[in-house]
């Protein structure tokens, strides 16, 4: 019988391999239950004004038809709308709107919207402090547009879920608007 002379660089090698594959194969015991899941109904109001000396929503960029557009296709207007607990815009203030939406339909008034929701230490009804991120489409002439929520950060980490917007209050001359929020978030 033959004999062979072992390697020890092979079995350097070998063992190498074999501690990391049984290091980067484990598996996450009960890693679902680290964190349990909380469900959050918000529910408020965000004030879109652009008519004042102070707006919180400015339009800025435009295409050179944006004007000739009956639905604004084109433009777009960054945010800065307070959140409020009920329709007046001197109820309690309890976060702010930041982000943007742009004109995104060339058939009706249709916002493309990514905005963060950012509330206050006890915002919109829920946790302490925290934002929730809800990007989608607003068909600004529909009665109910449901958006996604898409991620969120302090008391609402790990956000997913929807929101539903209606208008509660449009000024046809200034264009300042009040809609009503509703959002059901699940988040850790």
């Amino acid at each position: 019988m033959a004999t062979t002379k072992s390697n020890p660089l092979i079995m350097l090698t070998i063992a190498i391999f074999i501690t990391h594959s049984t290091t980067t194969t484990t598996t996450k015991a009960n890693s679902n239950n680290l964190h349990q899941e909380k469900q959050s109904h918000l529910h408020f109001y965000l004030h879109d004004i652009v008519s004042s000396p102070n707006p919180t929503a400015i339009r800025v960029a435009a295409a050179n038809t944006t004007n000739k557009s009956p639905t604004t296709f084109g433009a777009v207007a960054i945010l800065d709308d307070p959140l409020t607990e009920g329709p007046d815009a001197h109820s309690r203030l309890i976060g702010r709107a930041q982000g943007s939406y742009m004109f995104a339909s060339k058939e009706e008034v249709g916002l493309l919207m990514v905005v963060n929701l950012v509330f206050f230490e006890s915002g919109g009804g829920g946790g302490g402090g925290g934002s929730v991120t809800v990007v989608g489409r607003n068909a600004v002439k529909e009665g109910v547009r449901e958006m996604a929520v898409v991620g969120g950060s302090g008391a609402y980490r790990f956000a997913r879920g929807y929101v539903l917007v209606s208008t509660y209050s449009l000024d046809a001359i200034t264009g300042d608007t009040v809609d009503e929020f509703d959002v059901y978030v699940e988040h850790r």
